[in-house]
Parts: C-alpha cells; sequence; structure tokens
C-alpha cells in the first residue's frame, strides 16, 4: 500500500453576530478571515499539497477549504455527510477518499476532527482549535492508532 497522508483541517473562526443565521449559515469573522490564508501559507511553506481538499459545505468550512484551494491546489469537494460527522463517520470517509487520492485535506467541525485525530494518531490532541491543521502519515493500513504524527499547528502559536 502507497503511503497515505491525512492533513485535518478544522474551519477558521466563524461569526455569531448574525443570530438570525443557522449554525449551516455562519460565515468566517475577520478573525477567521485572517487566519485561514495565514495558515493556508503556512501549510505552504511546509510543502504541503492534498490531492483532495474534501470539506463540509457549511458555510466556515466552505469558506476555509476554498482559502486552502486557491493556495494549496488539488482537487476540492464538498461533502454534507462532514458536518456534525462522528469520529467514526469521518473515518469511513477518509478511507473512500484514500482509494482514489495519497494526500486528503479533511476541513470540518469539532468535536468530530479531534477525535478522529484520537482514534487514527499516535499522539492525543485535547482540541483542534479553529484554523488549526493536523497531519497524519500512514505507512501502512488506515487504522485506529497506525497514523504518526507530522505536525499540529495553529495561528496562535505565531502570535
Amino acid at each position: 500500500m502507497p503511503r497515505k497522508t491525512l492533513y485535518i483541517a478544522r474551519h477558521a473562526k466563524s461569526s455569531w453576530d448574525d443570530m438570525t443565521l443557522s449554525d449551516f449559515e455562519r460565515p468566517l469573522n475577520k478573525r477567521g478571515e485572517r487566519d485561514a490564508p495565514f495558515m493556508a501559507q503556512l501549510l505552504k511553506d511546509k510543502g504541503i499539497q492534498p490531492d483532495l481538499i474534501l470539506s463540509s459545505p457549511a458555510n466556515r468550512a466552505k469558506s476555509t477549504a476554498e482559502i486552502y484551494h486557491e493556495t494549496l491546489g488539488g482537487e476540492l469537494r464538498f461533502d454534507e455527510r462532514i458536518y456534525e460527522a462522528t469520529a467514526m463517520s469521518l473515518f469511513y470517509l477518509v478511507q473512500e477518499a484514500f482509494e482514489t487520492y495519497d494526500s486528503v485535506m479533511l476541513v470540518g467541525h469539532n468535536p468530530g476532527l479531534t477525535e478522529l485525530n484520537d482514534m487514527l494518531c499516535d499522539k492525543s490532541i485535547y482540541n483542534i482549535p479553529t484554523a488549526g491543521v493536523v497531519g497524519i502519515i500512514f505507512n501502512q493500513k488506515v487504522a485506529s492508532h497506525t497514523g504518526k504524527a507530522l505536525f499540529f499547528e495553529y495561528p496562535k502559536k505565531y502570535q
């Protein structure tokens, strides 16, 4: 099996200014609009080029994924199954994506993303913050605790 790389990316900070919007519709706030391009450039500087960016279609995740796509390239797809998904559901989506792609970025929401990291990776994380990205490499089959942590980046590390 070829080596597989998974990038778990939580959407950037969203706005709560308009309480008439549903959770799904909430946009990025000013901090999110600043942090997403910063993180995209940081990932580009690390040489990260996912084959596929698979994102929740929720507004805040979609906006984050579009910024990553513009900077990092790769194919961009939206999948409704990511919104409010459990770690196990996300795991199945990742396995499905790895059937075609060797490098996948998953853009979505907590708690599912943090739980997915903790399920797959050799290093647990208490919380992936907004705009945080975790890199995991699999040198064998993609299964529970077979991934090796490559990095854990988030904007506040650099502020």
